[in-house]
């Protein structure tokens, strides 16, 4: 009763102590050795393994009351858990135990002009606040970066996946406590009050860095209202430029890939762009629509089928997340890379090609965080790239770009060695 007269009355109060709680987990956490948090992150595995049943019964849950509020198939799929998807998240969590821990790395080492050693290493960034909707591998990806990158987590998930927030959390909280982590350096918010994201938002000085995983609304608000620095993607807008010398039978597979197997994620492609040179293109677009790909098409790409739809103005800059796509005639790869650059999200674009000087040119005029070769979007994702898993994908040019994992949680120090050196 009381926590819940706390929520209710002082939701700051209690944001502001969870904060303050992981600041000091988060001080012995980034003194710990690697050995020890990578043998944590396996126990935590463990224990998500051992308490499947519970996992999946609370996100059944969340499921059921997705389906009475209309949610639609893609953020079903978002939110569905399986024992598949669950070994898939606790695979993730050893994955990132493995991985070379960046805290203490030597970045750079020179020599001052006074004769000085300087070294830049390598250390946390502090607590990292996670803001994130119906995903609920993210509260277990989340925990594991953080954790091995010596960062403290205050999570707080969508109401869309509380029942299986709570019990992803409270079973790698079990795990990490065995291994002796504190546990206050993995917290998850206690409420979906609303009140709680701009608590989160607001605590400059407490919370060092805000990751929101959400929506274009939800990243959109955190990034208008944050008081604290963001590390954030608003949209994840993907093309796939079939170029007049790509293979027929790759582009069509590719295509169809990059939309159709999993729409709701953010590699997904939502706009194709045919090389009006392209031989192959009538196929490819009636692959997607075969798919059950609704396509919306410019006037030349609708005289290729006729079971595309006309496109408005918008939806070149829409991200679907559904079985929806955008698709373009355009004229070589410069029209294709005015178009990207028109419209791009800055997230993931990728080019179908077999000539090499072509691909090397779009490689390295296309400014966005994620650039491909003959490759499907989705794998625009941090395990995929072999970092174990990601916390984010960002697409900004400061700290961190693409897939975020346990270097983009980390920030630097100077270290300067003197023998005695007074500026005069």
């Amino acid at each position: 009763m009381e926590q819940a007269e706390l929520l209710q009355d002082d939701v700051t109060t209690l944001v502001e102590g969870l904060a303050r709680a992981g600041r000091r987990a988060q001080r012995v956490l980034a003194q710990m050795p690697t050995e020890a948090k990578a043998a944590a992150l396996m126990a935590a595995a463990a224990t998500l393994r051992a308490h499947a049943g519970p996992i999946l019964a609370a996100n059944a849950q969340d499921i059921a009351a997705g389906e009475a509020r209309g949610l639609s198939g893609a953020m079903l799929d978002r939110l569905r858990l399986d024992a598949k998807r669950l070994e898939g998240i606790a695979g993730a969590i050893e994955n990132v135990a493995r991985l070379p821990d960046p805290v203490g790395q030597v970045i750079d080492r020179s020599t001052a002009l006074a004769g000085m050693d300087l070294v830049r290493r390598r250390i946390p960034i502090g607590l990292i606040g996670i803001i994130y909707e119906s995903r609920p591998n993210v509260t277990a990806d989340a925990a594991a970066l953080c954790l091995m990158s010596g960062n403290a987590a205050l999570l707080r998930g969508g109401s869309e996946a509380v029942h299986s927030n709570r019990a992803i959390a409270a079973a790698m909280s079990e795990g990490l406590a065995s291994a002796g982590v504190p546990a206050e350096a993995i917290q998850l918010v206690p409420t979906q009050d609303r009140a709680a994201v701009g608590a989160m938002l607001a605590a400059a000085g407490l919370i060092d860095m805000i990751v929101p995983r959400g929506g274009k609304s939800l990243v959109e608000r955190v990034q208008n209202d944050a008081r604290v620095p963001v590390l954030a993607h608003l949209d994840g807008i993907c093309h796939t430029y079939v170029h007049a010398a790509a293979e027929p039978a790759m582009a069509k597979e590719l295509a169809v890939n990059a939309k159709m197997r999993r729409t709701g994620i953010c590699g997904a492609l939502e706009t194709l762009l045919l090389d009006a040179a392209f031989p192959g293109s009538v196929e490819v677009v009636g692959a997607l629509l075969d798919a059950g790909c609704e396509l919306r098409g410019d006037a030349r790409a609708q005289a290729l089928d006729p079971r595309i739809k006309a496109a408005s103005a918008e939806d070149w800059d829409t991200e679907y997340l559904d079985a929806v796509a955008s698709v373009a005639v355009v004229d070589g790869v410069e029209a294709a890379m005015d178009h990207i650059a028109r419209h791009s999200s800055g997230h993931t674009e990728a080019i179908i090609t077999g000539d090499a000087a072509v691909a090397d040119r779009f490689l390295a005029e296309v400014d966005s965080a994620i650039v491909m070769h003959n490759a499907s979007t989705q794998f625009a994702d941090g395990g995929e790239f072999g970092l174990g898993a990601e916390i984010g994908i960002a697409t900004g040019r400061l700290h961190a770009r693409g897939p975020v994992a346990l270097e983009g949680l980390t920030t630097y120090k100077w270290q300067v060695h003197g023998s005695g050196q007074a500026r005069p």
